[in-house]
């Protein structure tokens, strides 16, 4: 079953998540921005989209309403949105709770979270993006469930309390990883060298990690408790005192792991 899909929201979220959603056969019907222009940015992507920058959504003929703001914006807009009757609003976000739609106009709420890492402009397949559904009416579980697995293979079912310490986790994964990479760019253009040589270390690196588990994948100086080399590269980064304080404090909990 396909489903007629609004957007409030226009942001890296929506620029991935409605072309998707459209591709496997429901339909986007508006995509609203506070400005027009951003509104236009997803729906120049779409079919036959309404971009728009005011919350009235009486009139939509959409069933499901995703909310993909910024986390400090939700109260408001799902606050200020005017919906139909019968409609369900999920939100977007890792780390707000399922009840922050509460004072919303909606008939049901959700949550419609994909764990991944968005960035417009930079294409991507969603079929392996785990989505983390949740809901406290059954029935919609159903739904959000048919729409997750319309996208992709990875459906879970997660609640709040829990959602928190999967975002939470996704961060050290994710962003922090992101992190410690551009650290890395830093140090070999400091010293001029090419970080191409890097990237088969990175891959190979991310790729044992995933197939063994990260404690078993974990080498280098660290986890040899070699402190001769821990010293000399503290050293070498005086140059950075918050790198240098960043590679002492990684390492300790490397060996205090």
């Amino acid at each position: 079953m396909t489903y007629k899909v609004a957007f409030l929201g226009a942001g890296n979220v929506a620029w991935h998540l409605a072309p998707a959603l459209e591709n496997a056969g429901h339909q986007v019907t508006e995509v609203y921005s506070r400005t027009l222009s951003g509104a236009k940015r997803v729906t120049e992507r779409l079919y036959a989209a309404i971009p728009k920058d005011d919350l009235d959504f009486s009139e939509s003929k959409a069933q499901l309403f995703i909310l993909a703001v910024k986390d400090d914006a939700i109260p408001d807009v799902a606050d200020g949105v005017i919906l139909p009757e019968e409609s369900i609003l999920v939100h977007t976000s890792g780390t707000m709770p399922l009840d922050i739609l509460n004072y919303s106009s909606a008939t049901y709420t959700g949550i419609f979270y994909p764990l991944q890492s968005f960035t417009a402009g930079q294409k991507m397949d969603l079929s392996d993006v785990s989505i983390l559904i949740e809901s406290d009416d059954q029935e919609i579980v159903k739904i959000l469930r048919k729409v997750a697995k319309s996208i992709s293979h990875n459906i879970f079912f997660v609640r709040s309390k829990d959602r928190k310490a999967v975002h939470i986790a996704a961060v050290f994964a994710s962003n922090f990883t992101n992190h410690m990479i551009r650290i890395a760019e830093e140090i070999m253009r400091r010293q001029g060298l090419d970080f191409e040589m890097m990237k088969p270390l990175i891959i190979e690196s991310i790729s044992k990690s995933l197939q063994i588990g990260a404690k078993k994948a974990q080498t280098g100086p660290a986890i040899r408790e070699d402190y001769e080399t821990l010293e000399e590269h503290h050293r070498f980064l005086n140059y950075n005192p918050e790198i240098a304080e960043i590679y002492r404090l990684i390492s300790q909990d490397i060996i205090d792991s």
